[in-house]
This record gives C-alpha cells, structure tokens and sequence, in this order.
C-alpha cells in the first residue's frame, strides 16, 4: 500500500534491545492531502531513521507501508510500518540511499497498468426456455 501526505513532525524515538540486537524506531507524523485529511503515524525502524531526519515539515513524501494489526491481553494494537520513501514534487530533496540499505530502498520500478476488465454483458434468456422458479 502507498499513503501521500505533508511531514508534519517527527514523533518519539525508541530504542532497545532484543535476541537479535539493538533496535531503534521512530514516529513520523504526516497529513494526509485529502478533502478530509487524516494524520497518520508511520513507524520507521533502524534502516529509515537517518532518512527520515532529512525530511522537512511541510514536505510531500509518498510512503510504501504495511499495516499489521496485535492483540496483547484484550487490546487490539494497530502499526503503519513503512518500508520505503519517495520525495514528491521537485521541491522535494531526493533522500539518499543509506549504504546498508536493503532491496526495499531502491529505485521506484515503473509500474504498468493493469488491463481493463471488460464490462459484462447482460443477455436476456431465450423466449424458449422454461424458467421454473417462482420469482
């Protein structure tokens, strides 16, 4: 999935550690540019934490995201990780690729559309048949 909105802030950076090593994430607040915009929080971890200091407020970003969903004792928990970030408009600096950057941070491939579904045609049963159903 993909969100398009305005930096509005960065939020809080929490670190630790687990079986796998030292972690950092942080929240970058954005709007959304709708008729009704929404703010969202995009969880970024490790990888994309120097990225997103370069952003400015006030900057459009388009964010690739996943959105997973937890429940801890009764509680539902919901994160917007992201997992990739483009610059929008040519205002917008072009954000450098981090030397440790994994497939996700490459270039943007350019997609293709999808082919049109054909509208269905509707074709009314032959005079001859025999419709049995009371309706």
């Amino acid at each position: 999935m993909e969100i398009i909105g305005k930096v509005v802030r960065l939020g809080n950076l929490t670190e630790g550690t687990s079986a796998r090593g030292p972690w950092r994430k942080q929240e970058l607040i954005i709007e959304t540019e709708e008729q009704y915009p929404r703010t969202v929080c995009l969880i970024c971890w490790t990888n994309q934490i120097d990225e997103i200091q370069k952003f400015a407020p006030g900057q459009t970003i388009k964010a690739q995201i996943d959105i997973s969903s937890r429940e801890f004792n009764g509680k539902w928990y919901t994160d917007v990780r992201v997992w990739r970030f483009d610059p929008v408009g040519a205002a917008a600096p072009a954000a450098p690729v981090a030397a440790s950057a994994q497939p996700a941070q490459q270039p943007a491939m350019h997609q293709t559309p999808s082919p049109a579904v054909p509208a269905q045609e509707f074709y009314p049963p032959a005079e001859d048949s025999v419709d049995d159903l009371p309706f």
